[in-house]
Order: C-alpha cells, then sequence, then structure tokens
C-alpha cells in the first residue's frame, strides 16, 4: 500500500550514502543569519538548542559549586548572601535556561519535517520568542550577579530579576504558540491527529500546557514587580519571590516541561526495534497524561500535604483527607502513570516475533530511554515529598527529585540532538563516544540526584548550606558535587562531539536509521522548505510502510 505521493523508489533506504558538501554548522555564514534574522525553522531551532546547551554548561556549573559548599555544612568559601542568589540561579537556569528552551529549540526544527509542512507557522514570532528569552537570560544572570534574585538586597536588582523573568516567559511562549499552530494547522494531506508523530504530539501537549501556565507564571511576575517597586505590603517582597513564583520551578509542574523528552524516547522505540508501536493510542493516552502536570502550574500547586497516619474519621477529618487526595492523585500519580504507559507498551513492541529484524541500539535511543527512566525516578521522589508522615518537605529530597526529572530532560535533548542531527547537518554522530557519554550521562543524574534522597531522610534543610545532623553528609554532598561536574563534561563532550561530527562525520543519506516518520522522507539535510513536493500520508508511519513496498519490489513481491 503507497503512503505517500511518491513513487517507492525515491524513499530512502536505510544504508544509503550519498555525496554532499561538508555542513555548514557553526560557520560565520549561519551565525550572522541567525544574529541577522532568521525564519527558517531549523536555524531557530538550533540557536535555542545551542544557546540552552551554553546556560546547561553554567548551570551545572552552579550545581557543583552549591554541592561543593554544603560538604561540611557549615558554609566553605561563598558569601552568605550569594548563597540564595546561587540556589535562584539554578533552578531559574535549569527550568527556563534549559529544560523548556532545549526541548522546544528541538520542536521548532524538526515539527514541521514530521507533519509535512513547508515551514514553521508564525516563524517571524518563533525568532522574536527566540531572542526576547535570550535578553531575559542575560538580564536575569545580570540581576543575580548583583545581589538581585530571590531574597536579594539590591531592589533595583530585584526589580530586574523580576522583569527580565518576565522577559523569558514571554519568549518562551511565543515559541510554544508557533509549535502548537504548526501541528494543529499544517499538517501534510492525510495525516490525521490520529497519525501524528509521537514526539509531535508530546509537543503539542507540553505547548499548550506552557500556553495555560506561562501567563499564570507571568500574571505573578507583574503582581510581585509591582508590589515590590511601590509597596512591598502584599506579596512579601524580595522574601516572597519563591513562595510566589516557587510553583513553576519544582514538581510536579517540571512533568509538564520534561513532557517532549518522554515523546523522544516514544519516536525511538519503535525505530530501535525496527517494527511499529503496538496501541498508538495508548501511547498518546499516556503522554496526555503527564500532560495533566500543566494543571498544577496553572493552579499555582507547587506541593501538597497528604497526611496518611492519624487518620480522623469524622466527616470534616474525611473531606480534609479528600481536599488533600485528590489533587495529589490528579497532579502526581496520573503523570507516573503516564509514563509507565507508555513504557510499558515501548515493552510490548519489544516481544520477539519470527519475522522480527534485530533491534539496533543507539546512542540516542540510550539517551532518550535512559533520560525516560531517570524522570520516572524523580516523578516518584515527587510523589513521596508531599506525604506528611515521611518528614521529606523542606528537605533535600525534593532537590533530588527536581535534579532527577532535569537531568532527565537534558538525556532525553541530547538524545533528540543525536537522533535528528542528520536532518541539520547531513552527517551523524560517531556513535562509539557517544554510548559512552549516554551511560556517563546516566551516572551523572544518579550521582547528583540520589544521595539528596537518602540526606532528606536525614533532614537536610534545603536552600542552606548550614547544617547540622547525623549521617554521611560529607560524603553525600561530595557525591552530588561530582555528579554536577561529571554532567557538565558530559554535556560539553556532546556538543563538542555533535559540532565535530558536523563538520568531519560521515556523510549518510536522507534515512540512516530507518525511521518511519516524514522527516525522513526528504533530503539529509534537509532544505528550507523542507520537502520538494508536500507528501501526503496514509499511515502513522508512513516511510516505514514505504521501505516495505521497496523491499516487496526487489524480491518480486505485489
Amino acid at each position: 500500500m503507497s503512503t505517500t505521493d511518491l513513487a517507492p523508489e525515491h524513499v530512502p533506504s536505510a544504508d544509503a550514502s550519498t555525496e554532499r558538501a561538508p555542513s555548514t554548522i557553526g560557520a560565520p555564514l549561519v551565525v550572522a543569519e541567525t544574529v541577522i534574522s532568521a525564519s527558517d525553522a531549523k536555524v531557530i531551532g538550533r540557536s535555542f538548542v545551542g544557546a540552552s546547551l551554553l546556560v546547561l554548561l553554567a548551570t551545572t556549573a552552579v550545581g557543583a559549586l552549591l554541592g561543593a559548599e554544603r560538604i561540611g555544612g557549615e558554609g566553605a568559601f561563598l558569601d552568605a548572601g550569594a548563597v540564595p542568589q546561587l540556589f535562584a540561579g539554578f533552578r531559574v537556569g535549569m527550568v527556563y535556561g534549559v529544560m523548556i528552551p532545549l526541548l522546544l529549540g528541538i520542536a521548532v526544527a524538526i515539527v514541521p519535517l514530521q507533519v509535512g509542512a513547508r515551514s514553521l507557522a508564525f516563524p517571524r514570532l518563533a525568532a522574536a520568542g527566540f531572542w526576547a528569552w535570550v535578553g531575559g537570560i542575560v538580564l536575569i544572570v545580570i540581576s543575580l550577579a548583583n545581589n538581585g534574585g530571590p531574597s536579594g538586597g539590591n531592589s533595583k536588582m530585584v526589580d530586574l530579576f523580576l522583569a527580565a523573568h518576565g522577559l523569558v516567559v514571554v519568549g518562551l511562549t511565543a515559541a510554544a504558540l508557533s509549535v502548537a499552530t504548526t501541528v494543529l494547522t499544517t499538517r501534510a494531506p492525510g495525516m490525521r491527529m490520529s497519525r501524528v508523530p509521537f514526539f509531535s504530539w508530546s509537543v503539542l501537549i507540553a505547548s499548550i500546557g506552557l500556553l495555560l501556565a506561562l501567563p499564570v507564571v507571568l500574571g505573578a511576575l507583574i503582581f510581585l514587580y509591582v508590589d515590590h517597586r511601590y509597596a512591598r505590603a502584599f506579596f512579601g517582597g524580595n522574601e516572597g519571590v519563591t513562595e510566589w513564583i516557587g510553583f513553576a520551578l519544582t514538581q510536579p509542574a517540571t512533568y509538564l516541561f520534561a513532557l517532549p523528552a518522554i515523546g523522544i524516547a516514544a519516536e525511538l522505540v519503535p525505530v530501535t526495534l525496527r517494527t511499529r508501536m503496538p496501541l498508538r493510542g495508548g501511547v498518546i493516552v499516556g503522554l496526555g497524561l503527564v500532560g495533566v502536570a500543566a494543571l498544577a502550574a496553572v493552579t499555582q500547586q507547587a506541593g501538597f500535604d497528604v497526611p496518611w497516619a492519624g487518620s480522623n474519621l469524622s466527616l470534616d477529618g474525611l473531606s480534609d483527607k479528600l481536599a488533600d487526595l485528590v489533587p495529589y492523585a490528579l497532579f502526581t500519580l496520573l503523570p507516573m502513570l503516564g509514563v509507565l504507559i507508555v513504557m510499558g507498551l515501548g515493552a510490548l513492541a519489544a516481544k520477539p516475533g519470527p519475522d522480527r529484524a534485530r533491534p539496533r541500539i543507539t546512542a540516542a535511543f540510550l539517551f532518550a530511554f535512559f533520560g525516560m527512566g531517570m524522570i520516572f525516578v524523580g516523578m516518584v521522589g515527587g510523589a513521596l515529598t508531599p506525604i506528611v508522615d515521611l518528614g521529606l518537605q523542606g528537605t533535600v529530597f525534593e532537590e533530588g527529585a527536581f535534579v532527577y526529572v532535569a537531568y532527565g530532560t537534558v538525556l532525553g535533548g541530547l538524545g533528540g540532538i543525536l537522533y535528528w542531527a542528520p536532518k541539520s547537518t547531513g552527517r551523524v554522530v560517531a556513535e562509539k563516544p557517544a554510548l559512552g557519554l549516554a551511560l556517563l550521562g546516566v551516572l551523572a543524574t544518579i550521582l547528583a540526584s540520589l544521595p539528596y534522597y537518602a540526606a532528606g531522610l536525614f533532614d537536610q534543610p534545603a536552600g542552606s548550606a548550614i547544617f547540622d545532623y547525623d549521617g554521611p553528609h560529607a560524603l553525600w554532598n561530595l557525591a552530588v558535587t561530582a555528579g554536577h561536574a561529571l554532567m557538565a563534561l558530559v554535556v560539553f563532550a556532546s556538543l563538542g562531539l555533535v559540532v565535530r561530527s558536523a563538520r568531519h562525520g560521515d556523510l549518510v543519506g536522507d534515512d540512516p536509521w530507518g525511521g518511519q516518520t516524514l522527516e525522513w522522507l526528504t533530503t539529509s539535510p534537509a532544505p528550507v522548505v523542507n520537502f520538494a513536493e508536500t507528501p501526503t500520508v496514509m499511515s502513522p508511519e508512513p516511510v516505514f510502510d514505504v521501505r516495505g513496498a521497496n523491499a516487496g519490489a526487489e524480491t518480486g513481491e505485489r
């Protein structure tokens, strides 16, 4: 059965190799094009990805610095006033400087290709969003460096922090609007919503969630700015900043930001197993359940108090308990169920069969698969934190859960970069070193997160470098320091590997992975208009189907 309006012989072979001019990624021409004006989604997307990786390097360095400061429990070498600024910088940098823009950047570049669009919807809006985001990030760094973040002592810099934070939110909202509109309005003929690829589905859900949640953050920032600048009577001044915007910097709101990383894993499972994903609708439902976390940000729910012991059997007591359990189950347990559904259906796809091709494990798959696993472990921590009887609230246990989700998102994003690199450069990233980096990334995530699960059980306080408790706190904080430093090394090495491969890597055909979705139908690197002819889609795996038609033609089958 034909699935596109192109003949089967025009579909690229997974093993094809063609000669092309060397990639110009990173060359002065591309940089100039990005700086001056960009309407090509791939240029805008690369700009988001490259800048977010640079922010990630700085943020991991801050994480390592804070870990080292907490090794002795007495504060080591940082000024007491700088510590709150660094904690704020780590959270804001990881959420608004890395998690959201990294995956949005991949989406801006790839989603138009996946849905068969000739271009991104509102590309100029996405480009403007990029520059608003970059400008806001730079101003946030300036404000934090001048004691202007939460609990900062420089009132003008606190104002700058709030205004810059708002600029970042506006920029990310603009990019999310462009991506969501692309999926909803510019799909190729025949691509019903049920045929949209998993990554594009996850991006659509996440983008709609961002369009709901980020305006709530912006509204809180406006109230904080006005109150701090003129009265400081209602929102606690500089001390109230974290209280009022903290809902977007912790669980469960972070699950929404991590959702496209789960979509990347779902995208790579059938490609790795060389088969169709069974029960596609179930995977989409799982992604949608993770997206329920958007409601936590809309309702400004940063956490819950869930008492399990000492239940009051009176009517009022049961009513209060139910009032705690409903949002807990909705915002915390449903996203966990969504990830379990995606994992379970992926495992079902791995069921062996008589005609099943041998799986092809790639570095991109390992990054994405382990990233989804780390996100799930963070969700488990996020589910345990609100339980009052465990005594984990206000401890570093929550920070461990946050880092699991954040670094799991980074691993998923790196997997997406490796997987779709040929569509940007026409070359693949060297597999052997990338496989090693994937394993190191998992180790870095565990070292930076798991020790704080243990330290939280011993009541190490969050947001402080001064504490005293029984337990090997020096060992735990040293391990966390090493984890952040190792993640910085992994990111730096991965970035260098991608840049080097873009210039000197092996030239590949249009479909080096044996992909299933429309982006592998066009050339590598993809042209500005994405497709020479607009494809017509007849199934969720159009390239997979036509490749089968090619195989049948070669063996004389009809």
